[in-house]
């Protein structure tokens, strides 16, 4: 594929950032609503709500590095087609949902296609960077993520208000069609080269210490946006999609303003201070029993959200060869799901016994440790193209 080598914003990368877009305001939309489905037609608790909402990230968890491996040697174009078209599938399945038990099989099986679409587009986006500015490629990128986390929960709102939980199983159903079709419009990005002789080791090394980081971040981050709604309206919100919005603006905001960042700070150093702002918005929801203590605490972990993964991937594809790149975003993002899937869960446990503030208070002391140990490495160890 020919371009001007400094070029970033390609055909190629846009018809993927849309594809993104249309798939996380879908998954907002879930991650908004499904608590309201568990505790209202399920009837189940908060414990079950975190089970729920963090039990398709313990699929990706395992096949994350396995599909770090296909996109390397088959391709991230297969992988990102069939991942979005099957979460439509099994996203309109919710329609014949009637008991927890079959809501978290569907969620698990959920996490198949996650695997497949978010691994493939981690590295589809540093194939298609300029060399040097993988960094702000994936700020960009990253902004149909959190957009859609931030208009995903009104449209789910929205559509729950219209017509029920099946309107919202509907409409979340198309959005991911049509993620599907746009990246079927993304060219294959992988390198000619990519694909190994011999199998190579599922778990790449330079992804270890960056991925811890991300997820002691995300696992606190999830935690806090399964369980902010529910705080809203127990402090009297009664729309409370404006929680995740004000989340989700303030990242897209704070990655179009300072896209360039991660490829100027050093990498951890910027991780570290990311998760301490992160510490610092949780502890704010949890000690400020308001409205508008929780929105400011949104703001706080929405800043320290907005850097923390581009600085992640930053350091860890500044490191990695081209062919290698799959295995490496396979294996940082298993991370991503350890921290989607226990962070929801352990919050929610916590929450079932001592409230949902306990549970922000325990995601600030797992983000401040993540801050710490990162805060302390000064460089990178060096790392030879390989694994362990």
């Amino acid at each position: 594929m020919r371009r001007p080598p400094d070029t970033l914003l390609t055909a190629p990368l846009v018809a993927l950032t849309t594809s993104d877009l249309a798939y996380f305001a879908a998954g907002g939309a879930l991650l908004g609503v499904t608590p309201f489905f568990v505790t209202g037609p399920l009837g189940a608790g908060p414990a079950a709500v975190g089970l729920a909402v963090g039990a398709f990230s313990a699929t990706t968890l395992i096949l994350r590095p396995l599909a770090g491996r296909w996109a390397d040697r088959r391709g991230r174009r297969p992988l990102l087609i069939v991942g979005a078209a099957l979460f439509a599938v099994l996203v309109a399945a919710h329609l014949l949902v009637t008991d927890l038990a079959w809501l978290v099989v569907l969620r698990l099986l959920l996490g198949v296609a996650e695997a497949l679409y978010v691994v493939a587009g981690f590295a589809a986006v540093a194939d298609l960077a300029p060399p040097g500015r993988a960094g702000e490629a994936l700020s960009y990128n990253s902004l149909a993520l959190f957009t859609g986390i931030a208009t995903g929960p009104v449209i789910g709102q929205a559509l729950l208000r219209l017509g029920g939980f099946s309107a919202v199983w509907g409409g979340v159903t198309l959005l991911l069609v049509l993620a599907a079709l746009l990246a079927a419009r993304v060219p294959e990005t992988r390198p000619s080269a990519a694909a190994p002789v011999a199998p190579a080791p599922l778990i790449h090394r330079a992804a270890l210490l960056p991925g811890l980081a991300l997820f002691t971040g995300l696992a606190a981050v999830s935690g806090f946006l399964a369980f902010a709604p529910l705080h809203a309206a127990r402090l009297g919100l009664d729309s409370w999609s404006a929680v995740p919005a004000v989340f989700g603006t303030v990242v897209v905001v704070c990655r179009l303003l300072f896209a360039k960042l991660p490829d100027r700070a050093p990498p951890l150093r910027l991780a570290a201070a990311s998760l301490a702002a992160t510490a610092a918005g949780l502890v704010c929801a949890a000690a400020v029993p308001a409205v508008w203590g929780l929105l400011l605490g949104a703001t706080a972990v929405a800043v320290g959200t907005a850097f923390l993964t581009p600085a992640v991937f930053a350091a860890i594809f500044g490191r990695v060869p081209p062919a290698e790149r799959g295995r490496a975003a396979g294996t940082a993002s298993a991370f991503i799901d350890l921290g989607f899937s226990g962070g929801p869960l352990v919050l929610g446990l916590i929450a079932a016994t001592a409230g949902i503030p306990a549970g922000f208070l325990a995601g600030a002391a797992l983000t401040a440790g993540g801050a710490v140990v990162l805060g302390l490495r000064r460089r990178p160890a060096p790392c030879a193209p390989g694994a362990v």
